[in-house]
């Protein structure tokens, strides 16, 4: 399926306004259009990681090239990978931090615990977001009651802004002890630093992360702050730039980590930029859970985003991915509702080197966009991932993105030869071969891993391969995990992109407060839960999006008393809006019940203790009409009919290689490689794939 082009398209409209999802990838950057009768067209460029929003423009300016008016695009979404980059780039704004007097080693000291190996000896935590030369010890205190006992020294405030500023910091975090309970000091600190620095950032840690547990409290406003004014210099960019090419539609919006949306004009403030780190990854999953999940009814789904640089699994139950509300993103903590998304360095870019030991390995570093894979052409010369593929036979070297870009294979052969096969001994094949079945391995331990985590069996699921090689590996990677089905969606390549348009807005609140579940006044429960409603109705308005429908979801965090965690608990379904005490029993039941399936055992006659309190609120945007597209994208004229591939690197195997228009209802054993333009489907032998009345391809083991 794809969309007309030209004044013939223009003529109609294709049943009304466009909606456009861009997802920003380490090598490529993947637009899909879809027009109002659910007809889609995919557009890839090259990434531009100095300025994502460089090949963003660039993609849009080809679509209008193409005949697409630009005021006919009503709907923007957009999923970017700016501010994890410039966390794990460090390469965010200088800040300054302003914390309680006496409590300045916070950052150095964090919870006390080492959350990496336990036995690794060289470990070393991350440096601090913000040194000890920019971070003021205030006099104040409000205490765990919210009662002030110290009042805020406003002098010393204006005192450290003053100074921060001239040590070069451009943004603050104020985060002061309890503010969770009583924002006041905080609020005011902000007020004198804005009032001294009007042009700076200043990130609240009671708007951030208003919950208990002082460090990861102060981790998430430090991540924000540093953040902050790189995403509003990216939004601001983009926001011109779309002005300039003509997109009018102010639904603009951002894929935030929770899986939700956020507008544009959002970012960056009030908090928010600490709900980007995972913008990327969450796109493909939220495809994932909407196209495969709500709409196709599978039910336990493995999601596998495989792309230039990294590998995203996430898991999905009943269309619904699995969340969480604590976790690390490039090593800081951030304690902060997302999906649960694990990310590995394994994609098409992942450099593979030998050892001091002379073994082979693979990553973490990748040659990313530029220079890329040496088989790009681009100046790379180190052996990579799609290096490997491509001297396996698996990729068409006349066929990336439908022939738009040639892979030169003698560079590949000579990259891996160099750096692998000489050195270790063996044939350029093996050596490729090797390089492959270690990338699988990596994912599938990860997913092994994640699984046991999350108490998932892998075998009982269907994994679910996308990104630009993750159908390449995916029946290989399923393969050592005992999984006997991976599904294909239609545009793998792009997916990602395309969950931008399957998203809706979705902000998360929360307040903590600890009280024991049993002596739980409803009508206080209730209180908060309408304060936080009435935040959130405030915020929307501010969006512009007071007037929209929204829904609102309630959930508890509660643990045993004595416990040193939550369980996040959902109210759905309980009489919790508005709450009763009837709902008071019944959340202590299905907190039995989710303890017992995580831990494996309950305490029923334990206290519970309510920790905080969450709320989200969802504002549903449009869902695209989708149709099949299973016929897109074939293998063009110069492709093969047969090509040779190797598995174990010794026995070369004749594949049969077809578009994908050409796999139909009836199963195709394997080997067998499956062309489109924006992807390549790997078939081993012991395995058949045929395409489902949703127009996936589904591959099977025999």
């Amino acid at each position: 399926m794809s969309l007309r082009s030209g004044a013939q398209q223009r003529s109609t409209d294709l049943d009304g306004a466009y909606r456009l999802g861009v997802d920003v990838g380490g090598t490529h950057t993947d637009l899909v259009l879809v027009d109002g009768s659910g007809g889609m067209r995919v557009e890839k460029v090259p990434s531009t990681p100095g300025n994502p929003s460089i090949a963003v423009l660039e993609g849009i300016g080809r679509l209008i090239e193409s005949g697409i008016a630009p005021d006919t695009i009503g709907f923007f979404g957009h999923g970017t990978t700016v501010t994890t980059n410039a966390l794990l780039e460090m390469k965010g704004a200088r800040a300054g931090l302003l914390i309680n007097d006496g409590f300045r080693a916070v950052q150095e000291v964090q919870t006390g615990a080492r959350e990496a190996n336990q036995f690794d000896l060289r470990f070393r935590r991350p440096a601090p977001l913000v040194p000890q030369s920019r971070t003021a010890e205030i006099p104040g205190r409000i205490d765990y009651r919210g009662r002030e006992i110290e009042p805020l020294d406003e002098d010393a405030v204006e005192r450290a802004a003053r100074a921060l500023r001239q040590k070069g910091a451009e943004s603050f975090a104020v985060c002061f002890l309890f503010s969770f309970v009583n924002p006041a000091h905080e609020r005011r600190a902000g007020e004198i630093v804005r009032g001294v620095v009007p042009e700076a950032n200043v990130s609240l840690s009671s708007d951030v992360l208003p919950r208990i547990r002082e460090w990861p409290r102060l981790s998430a406003c430090l991540i924000d702050a540093y953040l902050a004014p790189v995403l509003t210099r990216y939004v601001a960019d983009l926001d011109a730039g779309l002005d300039a090419r003509g997109i009018a539609t102010r639904s603009r919006f951002l894929m935030q980590s929770n899986g939700g949306v956020m507008p544009l004009s959002a970012a960056g403030g009030k908090g928010r930029t600490v709900h980007t780190l995972l913008s990327g990854p969450a796109a493909g999953v939220k495809a994932c859970a909407y196209v495969l999940g709500e709409r196709q009814g599978r039910s336990r789904l493995i999601a596998m985003d495989m792309g230039g640089t990294s590998c995203d699994i996430a898991f999905i139950e009943d269309g619904v991915p699995l969340e969480a509300t604590e976790g690390t993103v490039a090593e800081r903590k951030l304690d902060v509702p997302a999906l649960d998304i694990a990310t590995i360095s394994a994609g098409g870019g992942t450099v593979a080197r030998v050892n001091a030991a002379s073994h082979l390995t693979v990553g973490p570093d990748s040659a990313g966009a530029e220079p890329g894979p040496a088989c790009y052409g681009l100046g790379g010369d180190r052996p990579t991932v799609t290096d490997a593929d491509l001297v396996s036979g698996f990729l068409n070297p006349d066929y990336l993105l439908g022939g738009a870009t040639a892979l030169d294979a003698e560079a590949a052969e000579r990259a891996i030869e160099t750096g692998i096969a000489r050195p270790m001994g063996l044939s350029t094949r093996e050596a490729a071969s090797g390089i492959v079945r270690l990338i699988n391995a990596r994912m599938a331990d990860e997913i092994r891993v994640q699984a046991a985590k999350k108490v998932v069996d892998p075998a009982a699921a269907s994994l679910v391969a996308f990104g630009g090689a993750g159908p390449v590996h995916a029946a290989m990677v399923a393969d050592e995990l005992g999984i006997r089905r991976v599904l294909v969606p239609p545009r793998p390549g792009a997916f990602s992109a395309l969950g931008l348009l399957c998203s809706d807005v979705v902000h998360d609140y929360i307040r903590s407060e600890i009280v024991a579940l049993g002596t739980l006044d409803a009508e206080r429960a209730e209180g908060l839960f309408r304060a936080l409603e009435e935040q959130a109705k405030r915020e929307l308005a501010e969006e512009g999006l007071g007037g929209s429908e929204r829904q609102f979801v309630r959930e508890l965090d509660l643990r045993y008393a004595g416990q040193g965690y939550e369980i996040r608990t959902p109210l759905d379904g309980l009489a919790w809006s508005p709450v009763a005490d009837t709902g008071i029993a019944q959340a202590r039941e299905r907190f039995h019940a989710l303890h017992l399936r995580l831990h494996g055992h309950s305490a029923p006659d334990s206290t519970i203790e309510a920790v905080s309190f969450r709320l989200r609120v969802a504002v549903p945007v449009p869902r695209p009409a989708l149709v099949d597209c299973g016929a897109a994208a074939g293998p063009g004229a110069k492709a093969e009919n047969v090509r040779s591939v190797t598995f174990d690197g010794r026995m070369q195997m004749e594949a049969p290689v077809r578009g994908r228009g050409d796999i139909g209802d009836e199963p195709m054993a394997g080997p067998l490689i499956v062309e489109q333009a924006d992807a390549t489907t790997v078939v081993p032998p012991g395995w058949s794939a045929h395409r489902d009345r949703f127009g996936n391809i589904v591959l099977e083991a025999e």
